[in-house]
């Protein structure tokens, strides 16, 4: 009888955990014709004109609900440039951070312009902005609301953290691509899960800048703590997926001996495994 009671108690504490997240909960805009479409938006967020670039799936199904990603850009960066994406031989980012071959029409992207070419989130504006774009983009095309996901490079991961701080049941999970503490953390006490990668030789954002987001979320997460640093395999990155996190909130930290790159590839590949290493950790998600 012991035995039978704390099974049961183990599986609704369980249960406890994963409704916080993923129960699934299309939204207001499925079922419904869709008035958005694939193009640049303005949107009045307190008084402010704001901007995005809204990307839906070719041969969209409003029957259908769709993860939801958003793509923020760097400093001194554009929405424009994450659409079209720079050279990646010269440290430029890849066209949709290179997510859109790996989604393979399961997402909706939305791309915001920041202000002054960046996320200073002054009076939490960006986090505001954030609000409206959900709120948009759901009401009017069919997303899965227990699938939202956030990702950037520098600024940009700055971004993304935030959201994970100040939304955290918003937002599913994060990618922070050699990300530093640049948009504020309010709240950033509930557990989100969290990917992150930086180089050791980063000039622009000191890995140790990096290193203090994710042990933010290895805190949040209930993760077990690490007795060493992980460092890289000469010119290979080294991952490590942190142990005794809290069901449903996964901590992977990526480590490379790069500088401030978000098209870091490993030693004889031409690939950056940003793209592929977040859309796997975005992907092991599932609305139940």
């Amino acid at each position: 009888m012991f035995r039978r009671t704390s099974v049961l108690g183990a599986a609704l504490l369980a249960l406890t955990w994963l409704t916080t997240f993923v129960l699934a909960a299309p939204s207001a805009g499925c079922g419904r014709d869709p008035t958005l479409r694939s193009q640049t938006y303005n949107i009045n967020v307190n008084g402010r004109n704001r901007q995005y670039i809204l990307r839906v799936p070719n041969n969209y199904d409003k029957n259908r609900p769709y993860k939801l990603v958003f793509l923020w850009h760097p400093r001194g960066g554009s929405m424009q440039k994450i659409v079209n994406g720079e050279d990646p031989n010269r440290g430029g980012i890849l066209p949709y951070h290179g997510l859109l071959s790996h989604a393979n029409e399961s997402a909706i992207f939305v791309v915001p312009e920041g202000l002054n070419q960046g996320w200073a989130n002054n009076g939490n504006e960006d986090t505001n902005f954030f609000d409206r774009l959900v709120e948009t983009v759901e009401s009017q095309l069919c997303v899965e609301t227990s699938l939202r996901f956030s990702t950037g490079f520098s600024w940009g991961g700055g971004m993304s953290f935030a959201l994970a701080c100040a939304r955290p049941r918003q937002i599913r999970a994060i990618a922070v691509i050699s990300g530093g503490l640049l948009s504020g953390c309010q709240g950033g006490t509930e557990p989100v899960a969290y990917y992150a990668q930086h180089g050791t030789r980063d000039s622009v954002l000191n890995v140790g800048m990096g290193r203090q987001l994710r042990d933010q979320f290895v805190r949040n997460n209930g993760c077990q703590r690490l007795s060493y640093e992980p460092q890289p395999n000469g010119g290979r990155s080294v991952r490590t997926d942190y142990q005794g996190c809290r069901p449903g909130y996964p901590v992977t930290w990526v480590v490379h001996d790069g500088d401030h790159n978000p098209s870091q590839v490993d030693a004889g590949s031409n690939t950056p495994f940003a793209p592929k290493n977040t859309w796997d950790f975005f992907s092991q998600f599932q609305a139940q």
